[in-house]
């Protein structure tokens, strides 16, 4: 080759070589979020999860990515999404709530997880211990079943005159037992008589609120399940079919027209998840992260919800609501 081929042919490399490693983009770590219920209910916690990352310096599609994945309220599909996200290897791996938590814990050792779930994580052997959970786990915990005690209390406060409560519970959840358990533990505590009301799709919640209003009963408590949340429309409009009072764990219930909701802040659950998953990003283990407990109960009652039912809420309960729709 003469000289002055050899200065092109090294000219011509130093201006490709800087252009293609230019071109190169690096690996973004990957965040796997699996959820037992639709995406189309659950834009805002969505929303509220990517507000905890960006407060731990992440934001998706520039720092970070997330594959989602979701059961649509069919419990038995989050195994095989659970084992499809593990096979990608992501950075975190985020399930809610407990269905799809347990699912993630049996599915990996490795892979870092962070849920967000209803029940006690240590009872359902999510972790051994609230403040050192151990392994490769961690997240926040609701609590929504020990609040199904206070819910009745406060329908008793609403309908003072009922003796029995339906009280509309997902048989196929593996959370069943734990609340049905605490359903009959909360009736006691009450002095009153529950009834469990078995649904676990659209079929079934009609044919639990039939069943409600011909036994006549003073109210229902629908349980923190996802189906029902997902299905909270469906629930408001069989509810003023049969005028039939009920209460939710969730505000996004009263919001959509039910007549109340007493629980956790489910939006802050999930920005707290994010704080967590990008927490785990930026190197900490998951196992010394201690579970944490979503502390922001509120009650929401909706006035125009309960005038359209012939109900009157007592002074006393409007006045500890932390937020009045009228």
């Amino acid at each position: 080759m003469r000289r002055r081929d050899f200065i092109k042919v090294v000219a011509s490399s130093a201006i490709t070589w800087p252009l293609a490693a230019h071109g190169q983009q690096p690996t973004l770590p990957v965040i796997g979020f699996v959820h037992a219920a639709s995406p189309a209910q659950f834009g805002a916690f969505v929303d509220a999860f990517r507000q905890g990352l960006r407060e731990t310096g992440y934001i998706e599609g520039q720092n970070v990515t997330i594959e989602f994945r979701w059961a649509e309220n069919h419990n038995e599909r989050v195994p095989a999404l659970i084992a499809d996200l593990v096979q990608r290897h992501p950075s975190v791996l985020v399930a809610a709530p407990t269905v799809p938590a347990l699912a993630a814990k049996a599915a990996t050792a490795t892979v870092p997880i962070v849920f967000e779930c209803g029940v006690d994580p240590v009872a359902a052997g999510l972790v051994v211990s609230l403040n050192r959970p151990g392994g490769n786990i961690t997240g926040i915990a609701n609590l929504s079943i020990g609040l199904i005690e206070k819910q009745i209390e406060i329908m008793r406060e609403v309908i003072p005159n009922a003796t029995a409560f339906g009280v509309l519970l997902n048989p196929t959840a593996q959370t069943f037992p734990s609340f049905e358990s605490g359903v009959q533990a909360a009736a006691a505590a009450q002095g009153v008589q529950v009834q469990i009301l078995k649904a676990g799709n659209t079929g079934e919640i009609e044919l639990a609120f039939e069943t409600a209003a011909k036994e006549r009963m003073g109210a229902v408590i629908a349980s923190s399940d996802p189906v029902f949340l997902t299905q909270r429309d469906q629930i408001v409009a069989l509810a003023t079919r049969t005028a039939m009072p009920v209460i939710h764990a969730f505000r996004e219930y009263a919001l959509a027209g039910g007549l109340m909701s007493y629980g956790p802040q489910l939006t802050d659950a999930f920005r707290l998840t994010g704080i967590y998953a990008g927490r785990i990003l930026n190197g900490e283990k998951p196992g010394d992260l201690p579970v944490q407990q979503a502390v922001k109960v509120e009650l929401i009652v909706n006035l125009k919800t309960a005038k359209a039912l012939g109900v009157t809420i007592p002074l006393a309960l409007l006045g500890r609501a932390d937020e009045v729709i009228e």
